[in-house]
């Protein structure tokens, strides 16, 4: 017995019928992000593919490039870390606490956001010079910040802070004080009450922020080009050995350094929304 092309099988419609019912928010949803994310990373990875994969792989492993991943990668995670735990201690203070000129100082927790980086930059390598204010302070114990890759760490913590603040100012403002009262009542003491009721439900957050912190530290150019000498092997970050490549007109080198800086970012983002998965599953216990 034939069956006519025309007959469907029941249950089986052709997937191309169904894209009619697909809302428009999710049609432009997908648009945006083809436009602005897909077509440009997927450009990206074309430019690189214009080299050998032994020419490729040389590029990457070279003896610069592996200083700078080196520089870029370990001070961006110092950054994010740092952040994390003295971030969450300001947000701590901006919700929990009331004190003159409070307003103000959350504002000015934003001011990384709105200040151009190369003015950013500027500002922490005149502060933080051999005759600047903190710099001068810092520099009779032998401590030098502008221009060496402490100060690239400075220039990530920076930069990188209000990620971290703003990410866990709300949920500490939604958290319930009886909770913590309730822990009080029960004889916990305060750092118990912290470390076993507040911080399960806000390590996720604070991991968010991190993951948050750690991107912009690794994507940062403007600032750390100025506070740092741009010296390889000692503070060349990443950003600036694609920009050098770029003035060198090597277009499909700074292409790879560029999916290079990608790849491992997406691994180490991964691994940490592993970990917030990972908090939330034991939080939900």
């Amino acid at each position: 017995m034939t069956v006519s092309p025309s007959v469907q099988v029941e249950g089986k419609t052709p997937f191309w019928k169904n894209l009619g019912r697909v809302p428009w928010t999710w049609r432009i949803t997908i648009g945006y992000l083809t436009v602005m994310l897909f077509i440009p990373i997927a450009a990206m990875f074309l430019k690189a593919s214009t080299e050998t994969p032994a020419r490729f792989w040389a590029i990457a492993t070279s003896d610069v490039a592996l200083a700078t991943y080196n520089v870029t990668f370990f001070t961006a995670i110092f950054a994010a870390l740092l952040n994390g735990v003295f971030g969450t201690l300001i947000a701590w203070v901006l919700v929990r606490y009331d004190f003159p000129l409070k307003r103000v100082i959350d504002a000015t927790v934003d001011l990384p956001f709105a200040l151009p980086t190369s003015v950013a930059g500027l500002t922490l390598a005149t502060v933080y010079s051999d005759k600047g204010w903190i710099g001068s302070l810092l520099a009779p114990l032998g401590i030098k910040v502008s221009f060496t890759r402490t100060g690239v760490a400075v220039a990530m913590i920076f930069i990188s802070l209000p990620f971290i603040v703003r990410t866990v100012q709300p949920v500490l403002q939604e958290m319930e004080r009886e909770i913590e009262e309730a822990s009080w009542c029960l004889g916990a003491s305060q750092w118990q009450t912290f470390w076993k009721v507040i911080l399960p439900p806000l390590f996720p957050t604070i991991l968010t922020g991190v993951a948050l912190g750690f991107s912009r530290a690794v994507g940062e150019y403007g600032s750390t080009v100025i506070i740092s000498s741009n010296t390889p092997y000692q503070d060349l970050i990443a950003p600036v050995l694609i920009f050098q490549r770029l003035e060198q007109y090597d277009y499909s080198g700074a292409t790879v350094i560029g999916i290079v800086l990608l790849s491992i970012s997406l691994v180490l983002l991964l691994a940490i929304n592993f970990l917030q998965a990972w908090a939330r599953r034991y939080d939900s216990r």
